[in-house]
């Protein structure tokens, strides 16, 4: 890390409204060269839009910008990328079809005599794989044909290639497993080394002390300061960004569990077999395990999206084999899907309809025509049961934080509450303040009498909501444990630990 006076980038007095609405009422950020500055802040908070207002997306309404001292105008991104300024997503943004060295390429070739100078491109992109610590080899790969994480590193070399000596990180672990994260801050360190400024968003507080070397927060469209990252804990960060304390205990029982309601006996499908499981009226259950474990594919297979080949599901004492989603909609299942903006969201349609999308039986009258009143009365009720915050039913959902997305897709599935309601993921890629109150909400459901499946890769997360968390490994079932047990005890059940503890 350098110690270097002159920021790299300097933003002040930042602000930004959009239709009337403030999205940055007022933003200051100084990252320095050679240094990795962590932004962090909830959902809504402004992050996206000073990002957007750095890389040159959007044009601030008042406030200054400056690039290594000198006073700048960024007007499009353009121009922000001749400055230096590469942005990488959570989601990669290549092309499947095409090699490494063509993404890294595309749209500005390298040419001699008027042909593309593969040679040179290809001497280029070696020179960046091995300085991001990728094999040369994958240089003519389609990239569709790389793992996810390989992917993220690949979008970093195209930002490299561009001379970037500003690069946003945006929540780029959201999608990596644990060892694939370790590769990925390999490569932010060799980046820093070599006078690189990175900006890092995540909500993953505990990965910014050990990545991060400054740490900005943001609350309600303001800029709280900036702070060495040794200074804060994460818990603190986590009550700056929400402006309060943030309780840590485990879920209470109003009322003890009643009559079992879902029960699996040596189920087996694609990508598990042998899965033991039981979930009882009022219970939260966390079927936990690590990326490629089986959780994914046991989810599926009772939404009928996975093929059951072996064994029973018993949904209140009746044995039942879920064909399709719609199918075990009709038995009593509901599913959050952890790819809610693929799998869960009409991005541009209404909350009310992606409210009431699926339920046309329960919204028509005499099965003749849909009650559009009708929706919309349940629309507004869910906004208000939910707290989602919006203008009202009509805003397009895809305008909505993530936290308030992930609630809308939740609300769906209560407008005809199921007998068994499984949550995969159900706090992915949304803020602290957001998953505080979406962990409420799963208590609050399961207090009056719901069964719930909580399919989650967040060990601390499984073990604050459930009432059990069931271990899976290799896809199947195996030690189960109570809210009181370590997250050292269930990770090592998890990684195949054989001193795991019995329950």
């Amino acid at each position: 890390m350098t110690t270097e006076a002159v920021p790299r980038i300097r933003v002040g007095g930042i602000a930004k409204s959009f239709g009337g609405v403030a999205a940055i009422r007022s933003a200051d950020l100084a990252v320095r060269p050679g240094t990795v500055h962590a932004l962090v802040g909830e959902n809504g908070a402004g992050k996206s839009t000073l990002i957007k207002i750095i890389s040159g997306a959007e044009v601030p309404d008042r406030g200054v910008i400056e690039f290594d001292g000198r006073p700048v105008t960024l007007a499009g991104t353009a121009e922000a990328m001749a400055l230096g300024v590469a942005t990488v997503y959570q989601e990669p943004q290549l092309f499947a079809e095409l090699t490494v060295t063509e993404n890294i390429f595309t749209g500005r070739e390298l040419r001699r005599a008027g042909r593309v100078d593969w040679r040179r491109q290809r001497d280029q992109v070696d020179e960046l794989l091995r300085l991001i610590g990728l094999p040369e080899r994958l240089a003519t790969r389609p990239v569709g044909q790389l793992p996810i994480a390989v992917q993220q590193q690949v979008s970093i070399a195209k930002a490299l290639a561009q001379q970037a000596s500003v690069l946003i990180l945006d929540e780029p672990s959201a999608i990596l497993t644990e060892a694939e994260i370790e590769v990925l801050f390999r490569v932010v360190r060799r980046l820093t080394e070599r006078g690189v400024s990175v900006i890092y968003i995540s909500h993953r507080l505990d990965e910014l002390v050990r990545i991060a070397d400054e740490v900005t927060i943001m609350r309600d469209g303001r800029t709280l300061g900036t702070q060495p990252i040794g200074e804060l804990k994460v818990r603190r960060i986590a009550e700056l960004m929400v402006g309060g304390a943030i309780e840590e205990r485990a879920r209470e029982h109003p009322t003890e569990p009643g009559a079992p309601v879902l029960r699996l006996e040596g189920l087996a499908g694609e990508g598990f077999q042998d899965v033991q499981l039981s979930i009882k009226e009022g219970e939260i259950v966390a079927l936990y395990g690590l990326v490629g474990s089986g959780t994914a594919e046991i989810a599926g297979a009772l939404w009928g999206m996975t093929k059951i080949t072996g064994g029973t599901v018993v949904l209140r004492d009746r044995p039942v084999r879920p064909r399709s989603p719609r199918h075990a909609q009709r038995l009593g299942i509901g599913l959050l899907p952890a790819d809610r903006k693929r799998q869960g969201l009409f991005a541009f349609q209404s909350i009310a309809f992606n409210v009431s999308a699926g339920q046309i039986p329960l919204l028509s009258r005499l099965g003749l025509w849909f009650d559009r009143r009708r929706e919309r009365e349940i629309a507004r009720a869910m906004i208000e049961r939910l707290a989602i915050r919006s203008t009202g039913e009509r805003q397009p959902v895809g305008t909505l934080s993530g936290g308030n997305a992930q609630k809308a897709v939740l609300a769906r599935q209560l407008v005809d509450p199921p007998a068994l309601l499984v949550l995969a993921e159900p706090t992915q890629g949304v803020d602290v303040g957001a998953k505080e109150e979406i962990h409420r909400l799963i208590a609050e459901l399961a207090d009056q009498g719901a069964a719930i499946m909580v399919v989650t890769a967040d060990l601390p997360e499984a073990l604050r909501i459930a009432d059990r968390v069931v271990v899976v490994r290799d896809g199947s079932t195996t030690t189960e444990f109570g809210p009181e047990a370590s997250q050292v005890d269930v990770l090592a059940a998890a990684s195949g630990d054989e001193s795991e503890p019995a329950r």
